[in-house]
Order: structure tokens, then sequence, then C-alpha cells
């Protein structure tokens, strides 16, 4: 029986910084492959290497040594204009400094990644509009990023995240900024995502709160990884939430 092919592949990945002619080793021969439609919560504290992965899995950065594969294709392989589109058509990326157009409204922001797919107009408009409802602000289509506050600017950039059903999706801290009830709609939303449309979830996180709606979690420290855990899956109430 022919093996299935795994969503992300990451093979002895290492990468190095040079800060003041010193280098900093921010991921150490990291190898970890995701099924498709898994939910996979990476922990560590600050400076364990979470975003750098997040970078190298979603291409954003290319590691100084090894191998990462997105649906069996090596992403040192691609080419840019190729990489772009890869990025814009599979990946949905949920960054923990939000990255808006200052410009932009929160409709226009979330759905600017549909132009590069050719989405008309009309859809483009209609559809964000829905996901902006969605993550709780269905009131600000029309408000840019100075007029929203940190929490209101990350629910659009999650938003911006789904515009194009992405296969994968990688959230960096995306409870960090939200208050309780918005953190919990949101774990709740990225679960459904996985249990109804099979996207694949690795999302990096500090919120010991968000573990047990995890297929499996990944902890890394010093750029490595330290231990990885399955966990049961489970849908928890607001109370439970509040009270882990």
């Amino acid at each position: 029986m022919e093996k299935t092919i795994p969503a992300v592949k990451v093979v002895d990945v290492h990468k190095i910084y040079y800060l003041r002619g010193e280098e900093v080793h921010a991921l150490r021969g990291i190898n970890l492959e995701v099924p498709r439609g898994e939910y996979l919560s990476v922990m560590g504290p600050s400076g364990s290497g979470k975003t750098t992965l997040f970078n190298m899995v979603g291409g954003i950065d290319r590691p100084t040594k090894g191998t990462v594969y997105i649906d069996g294709v090596d992403l040192s392989k691609v080419p840019p204009k190729s990489m772009a589109w890869l990025r814009c058509r599979k990946i949905g990326y949920i960054f923990q400094t939000f990255n808006l157009i200052p410009v932009l409204t929160a409709l226009e922001n979330v759905a600017l990644p549909m132009i590069f797919l050719g989405v008309s107009k009309e859809e483009r408009q209609k559809k964000a509009s829905e996901l902006l409802r969605v993550v709780g602000l269905g009131d600000r289509l029309d408000h840019r990023p100075t007029e929203l506050s940190g929490g209101q600017q990350q629910r659009v950039a999650i938003a911006r995240a789904l515009a194009n059903d992405p296969a994968i999706i990688l959230a960096d801290e995306p409870t960090g900024n939200l208050d309780l009830n918005t953190g919990f709609a949101i774990v709740q939303l990225l679960y459904r995502l996985k249990a109804e449309r099979g996207t694949t979830i690795i999302c990096a996180t500090h919120d010991l709160k968000m573990i047990d709606i995890s297929d499996r979690v990944v902890f890394l420290r010093d750029g490595m990884i330290e231990n990885i855990e399955k966990r049961r899956a489970l849908t928890l109430t607001a109370e439970e939430f509040e009270s882990e």
C-alpha cells in the first residue's frame, strides 16, 4: 500500500542567523511530519524557534541546511514566482504581528489574497464580508488598521488567512492578543476547519488552553524538538476554556 504523502515534512532543518558577527542557531536539526488534516500545536518558550520554523514551512525564509516539503514538493526547488502562487493558494499564514496594509480597510485587507487568484470583485467582497463576520468584525468592514484595536487587527489577519481556503494554516500565536471569548471562538473556528474541511492546522502557542483540541503537541526548546505528545481532541465549552 502506497504511503500517503504528508502535508508538511521537515527533514534535518537548521537555521543560522548572523548577529554582529556571531552565529545564532535558531533551529538545530528539526525533523517533523504533519499528516493531512492534523491539528498540530507547537509549544515552547520565547526564542525556542517556533516562528523560525513557521517561516521555513511557509516558504518565507529558507533553511541554512535541510529540506522542507509541502505536499511532497521540495520548497528549495520552487522558483520565486511559483513559490508566491503556492503560498497564496495552499498556505494561510496568521502572523503574530498582523502584517496588515495600513492604507486598506479591513474588507480590502481580507479580499487582497483573492485578487491573485482571479476572483471577481463582487465575490471577493462577499467572501471577505462573511469572513469578517465570522471573526466578529461584521461592523468594522470599512475601518483601517489604525482604527482597530490590536485584538481586532489580529482577527482581520485571521480572516485574511482563510480567504483562499488554504489546505494548510500556519497560526503564530493566534489568540495572543484576543480576549477570552474571542480567543475561544477563533480556536473553535480553526478546529472546525480541520474537522469539516480536512484543513491541516499548525499552531504555535504559549496558551496551554489550546492543547486539548490538538491531535499532537510538539515541544520546542533551543531550536530542537524536545518532545512530541499525542493528545485527545476535545471540544471545550467556554466555561471549561476559561477555567483551564
